[in-house]
């Protein structure tokens, strides 16, 4: 069944924009602010939703038609709502997801769905059963080199996958973590693996799929001070005879592009920074995509916003269509699964765990 292809409004939301609240207008909300903005002649910002006034002041200047609120049942009660970008900690992710399914507005959630796999999984059966479209912000399946991996894998230019190696290098500043409920259980969910890492994680499985057994060890650095971990390493196992290997860390000085290699029978292919790179048996070269800032260092933010443009854009065109989005709730919650089974294997000594 497709999101809302039973609406009776279908037609009249296809002629017109999309009417859409942005709820939590903090550090993490500028990419998407950005990007609705690219987009402003198919979409309408109508609401903003913050705890304080204050916080909203900027926000609403760059949206002069939307109102502000810090109530979240103001914006629920319009009836002209289409869909809610939520932008606010993992914390609160479960509650304003399923209250805005219950009102009916489809939803483009900011990673992770929500602290854990259990709630990520009440939430996603709850849109689902309520009719709403429900994204989530795991952009890096939709940059363009990542697309052409996954093109390159589809079309068996690797052969069969032999091994694989993650490596997310990142730094953050004890400034960084010295921010309320950063890096906590409580807000957050976790450390490096749900709230940096996650990304390049998704995008790995959306490749690959799920690993059948997993060792994972976390620990918090001497680099840093915080409730969870700043490095993480794992072992994958693929099938009988394939392997991957896992490195997480935010204590990698001064921060490095994330990598994604894959070693096929036919050839193999490196992705980093927004580049392919492949090299097949038969000879030929493949290089795809252009050099990224990924946002690996001290500022958090300093990454283009076009990843967030195509996912809020397709988000829009799946609203429209009423179709699921590209990147859809369900298919996001194979990295929840992967992240806990890796910190469920280092709380076990790095006893396997089978998922």
């Amino acid at each position: 069944m497709t999101c809302i292809e039973s609406s009776p409004t279908l037609e009249n939301t296809i002629m017109r924009k999309i009417q859409v609240a942005v709820i939590g207008v903090g550090m993490a909300a500028a990419p998407h602010l950005a990007s609705l903005e690219s987009l402003s002649d198919q979409v309408e910002v109508t609401w903003m939703a913050a705890h304080t006034p204050q916080r909203l002041a900027p926000a609403l200047a760059r949206f002069p038609g939307a109102r502000g609120t810090t109530q979240l049942d103001d914006l629920l009660a319009d009836a002209a709502l289409d869909a809610a970008l939520v932008l606010t900690p993992p914390s609160t992710h479960h509650d304003i997801g399923r209250r805005l399914a219950d009102a009916g507005k489809h939803i483009l959630m900011e990673k992770p769905l929500a602290l854990d796999a259990g709630l990520a999984l009440d939430l996603v059966s709850h849109c689902e059963s309520a009719g709403v479209a429900l994204a989530v912000m795991l952009q890096h399946r939709l940059r363009p080199a990542a697309q052409a991996l996954r093109q390159l894998l589809a079309d068996g230019e690797l052969g069969e996958l032999v091994s694989a190696s993650v490596d997310v290098r990142w730094w953050r500043p004890q400034s960084y973590y010295d921010e309320p409920g950063r890096g906590t259980l409580a807000r957050d969910g976790g450390g490096v693996l749900m709230t940096q890492a996650i990304h390049v994680l998704d995008l790995y499985l959306s490749l690959v799929g799920l690993p059948e057994e997993v060792i994972g060890l976390a620990r918090t650095s001497v680099a840093h001070t915080l409730e969870c971990e700043d490095l993480a390493c794992g072992l994958l196992r693929h099938g009988p005879r394939t392997l991957a290997t896992l490195q997480a860390t935010t204590a990698a000085y001064p921060g490095y592009a994330e990598s994604i290699a894959l070693n096929g029978t036919r050839g193999s292919a490196t992705l980093s920074a927004g580049r392919l790179h492949a090299r097949l048996a038969d000879g030929r070269e493949i290089d795809r995509g252009e050099l990224l800032a990924v946002g690996a260092g001290a500022d958090p933010m300093a990454f283009s916003h076009d990843a967030h443009l195509a996912v809020i854009s397709d988000f829009v065109d799946a609203v429209r269509q009423g179709r699921p989005p590209a990147v859809g709730g369900r298919s996001a919650l194979a990295v929840q699964q992967l992240i806990e089974a890796l910190l469920a294997s280092s709380s076990r000594g790095g006893q396997p765990v089978r998922l």
